[in-house]
């Protein structure tokens, strides 16, 4: 049976545009524009500014008295640590401390929290968090009710200030605007590693936001950008892909996002499997390849030294900042060349491209310097 796919609610908008299109997490999503194509808008957003729909995230809204705290007991990292106006990076994982998502919390009051998770898991992280909510605080499904538009690169305030939008507020942080009566939450936030925002807006104000972004930008060499940039421009970043760099299969601690737990908490999904798990060491950690050849890795080719499989891609492009082959492997701590002994940084190890061996390099990820501040 053939799946049904979510439409945009900037769909047609993408059909002018001569997008072409992939499914993605149960969406029918850009992957690509005609006149452009990857190189192109990648390089709009590193150096100019790309506006890239990314509707196909989920969107849920969790309310009641104590919804910051509720939270607090359920998602990875530390609610407590930030206030009003601000947004944090967290996970939903399970018991055993693998990820169930990654979603960014933006927290209105300590009553009203608003979430962004995936869009294949945003039914799961609902269903979650509705079985462990207590009576009075509700979790309600919001997937289709908002489009959010992604304004990134060295030239996404001035787009911005076009409109009017506020474009002070700090990384990781929120304002609630209007534009042409239309309510919008912008955002300090992005998955490019370049100054950029966010923009939360009703689906049938989309059409009307985006044109004006695209206005607003002509003098700044604005370029639509679709989910293949998008996937260049995190994976330079180092930044994780769910299903990817994290999954159940995948815990934080191997992926190297220790950072999003917090660790002091009393309870969060998982604690005590994280907890071992660090206290341990992973049996495998999440590094960076760059190629000292013209291979380009994919995901899930098996990385070798010498004869020995010491690891898997998780993802792996063609990195267009730095012309060359990169790549995220979950490389083994253990790897039998001597008693401790364990990959590192500036080690070479060689991917298997479809029966030919390509050399690489052990780096620590990001591939590039990134501008987000």
């Amino acid at each position: 049976m053939t799946e049904t796919l979510r439409r945009s609610p900037l769909h047609d908008r993408h059909v002018a545009l001569g997008a072409k299109f992939a499914a993605f997490g149960g969406w029918q999503m850009p992957l690509e524009y005609a006149g452009g194509g990857v190189l192109k808008e990648h390089t709009a957003v590193r150096e100019a500014v790309g506006v890239f729909d990314v509707s196909h995230l989920g969107k849920a809204r969790v309310r009641g008295p104590g919804a910051v705290d509720f939270l607090n007991s359920c998602l990875s990292n530390d609610l407590r640590r930030i206030g009003p106006g601000k947004a944090q990076y967290t996970l939903c994982c399970d018991a055993g401390g693998g990820v169930v998502d990654d979603l960014i919390a933006y927290v209105h009051t300590d009553d009203h929290v608003f979430l962004i998770p995936n869009a294949a898991n945003t039914a799961e992280v609902v269903r979650r968090l509705r079985a462990a909510a207590p009576a009075d605080v509700t979790v309600a499904d919001e997937h289709e009710a908002y489009a959010v538009l992604a304004v990134q690169g060295p030239r996404s305030t001035q787009v911005l200030a076009g409109l009017d939008l506020p474009t002070e507020h700090d990384y990781m942080s929120f304002a609630v605007a209007a534009y042409d009566g239309a309510n919008l939450t912008v955002c300090r936030t992005g998955y490019t590693g370049e100054h950029g925002y966010e923009l939360v807006v009703a689906a049938e104000h989309a059409g009307a936001v985006w044109d004006a972004l695209f206005e607003a930008g002509e003098a700044y060499g604005v370029r639509p950008a679709g989910l293949a940039a998008r996937d260049t421009l995190r994976t330079e970043m180092g930044y994780p892909l769910h299903g990817q760099e994290l999954s159940l299969d995948i815990s934080p601690v191997q992926a190297r996002a220790g950072w999003s737990v917090g660790w002091s908490k009393p309870a969060f999904w998982g604690r005590d499997a994280l907890i071992a798990e660090k206290a341990a060491g992973p049996r495998r950690t999440l590094w960076g390849l760059e190629s000292l050849d013209r291979g380009i890795p994919r995901a899930h080719m098996t990385v070798l030294r010498g004869d020995q499989p010491v690891g898997e891609i998780t993802s792996g492009t063609f990195s267009p900042t730095k012309r060359l082959g990169i790549a995220l492997a979950l490389l083994d701590a253990q790897v039998g060349l001597g008693e401790g002994a364990g990959l590192g940084e500036g080690d070479v190890v060689e991917v298997d491209i479809r029966g030919r061996r390509s050399t690489m390099k052990v780096v620590k990820p990001p591939f590039v310097t990134p501008s987000v501040r």
